[in-house]
């Protein structure tokens, strides 16, 4: 049985603490294995308005130093706070958009081998602009409306490469069959 024989915190950040654990392997072996604890958990939202267009927003993210788009999303405000009033703050604060339609699709973990963040992926349906972009100081964020048929082949064509987003759209799709 692998365990775990020590851990250490070799990093603190905002929103993500950086361990390296030495762990004993099944073989008697010990190895030394990194873990990245994300402390607030987040949640997404497939945003979609009456005539099923998808609402997406753009921005730059440093670890692929280029623009991406992805679903509006974002990191709880305290660990014990709702994931739906998460989703709720998010879309308004980074689109405008708000819904009085909100049902949760799934839950995922971006990357396990290695971190152990959460994400609560919901669908807001039928959503309407209600008030202009509150960002944060360091947020710049363009939002488009898109039609499944132009998303999808980004998906496969290795345009789109966000965990979160890629199963919320390929959900959404589904969920339109």
């Amino acid at each position: 049985m692998i365990k775990r024989i020590s851990r250490e915190k070799v990093y603190q950040g905002a929103i993500l603490d950086v361990y390296q654990d030495e762990m004993e392997l099944d073989n008697g072996s010990r190895e030394k294995w990194d873990f990245v604890s994300h402390r607030m958990g987040a949640a997404a939202v497939v945003a979609a308005t009456k005539e099923k267009k998808l609402l997406l927003v753009k921005q730059y993210r440093p670890a692929l130093e280029r623009y991406t788009l992805e679903l509006p999303a974002g990191c709880r405000d305290q660990k014990t706070e709702d994931t739906l009033t998460t989703s709720m703050r998010e879309l308004r604060e980074e689109t405008g958009y708000v819904s009085d339609k909100w049902r949760k699709l799934f839950s995922l973990k971006t990357t396990v081998a290695f971190c152990d963040e959460s994400v609560d992926v919901y669908l807001a349906e039928d959503i309407i602009r209600e008030g202009g972009q509150e960002l944060d100081p360091a947020e710049d964020i363009e939002i488009g409306l898109y039609d499944l048929e132009e998303l999808l082949p980004m998906i496969y064509d290795g345009r789109m490469q966000d965990g979160k987003t890629i199963a919320g759209i390929l959900a959404y799709a589904n969920l339109q069959r």
